[in-house]
């Protein structure tokens, strides 16, 4: 098993600037898949698992922070076909467009979303918008992507349930009523630190 101090440090969970985000996941991106392997990491497989109970196999789905494509392959073998994969760090990405399971990938820019409103009906954000990742906002700007009964299906470990942003960032979507809860779960996250995560999916309304 990989050296959890080399990567998987207690400052990977805590809030950092965009461009110190990117540089982490830059210099990860050769041995990333091997090290969450190593580690056994769970909530990607729970994401899917979840989302087979309400989402065709064929529907087009983003894979929205898709990093190496690891949670893009999982999908994949749970027999979502029609996949397409965006991040902010190109290293990352390059490995998920060697994969060869994404109609297309493409490099994003922190805060912009370059595709239209109802283009995926569903958006994929494993392990994405959380704690020293993408900022709790973003949840509000992915729900905005969805048309009503689109579903945004997203994660929150252990130390993102322990921040009070990202948890106001979803009661503010629930609360204004633009989406709902169909899926709530906590289950393991990460075995070797003994992390945790809930896996949600959410409905606009």
């Amino acid at each position: 098993m990989a050296d959890k101090k080399n990567v998987l440090k207690p400052d990977l969970w805590t809030p950092r600037p965009v461009k110190e985000t990117i540089a982490v996941y830059a210099e990860w991106a050769e041995t990333y898949d091997a090290d969450i392997t190593a580690r056994g990491y769970h909530t990607p497989k729970r994401i899917g698992q979840a989302l087979t109970s309400f989402i065709k196999p064929d529907a087009p789905i983003l894979d929205f922070g898709c990093g190496t494509g690891f949670s893009g392959q999982v999908l994949q073998q749970l027999y979502f076909t029609t996949l397409d994969g965006t991040d902010v760090t190109a290293e990352m990405l390059a490995k998920a467009t060697e994969r060869g399971i994404y109609r297309k990938t493409w490099l994003s820019a922190p805060g912009e979303l370059s595709f239209g409103r109802g283009a995926y009906k569903a958006i994929v954000a494993a392990g994405v918008i959380s704690l020293g990742a993408a900022p709790p906002e973003t949840l509000g700007t992915l729900i905005a992507k969805l048309e009503s009964g689109g579903l945004l299906a997203l994660s929150y470990n252990d130390p993102t349930l322990s921040d009070s942003s990202y948890l106001d960032a979803l009661s503010i979507e629930i609360g204004n009523g633009r989406a709902e809860v169909i899926f709530r779960e906590h289950g393991p996250h990460l075995d070797d630190v003994d992390m945790g995560s809930d896996v949600i999916i959410l409905r606009r309304r």
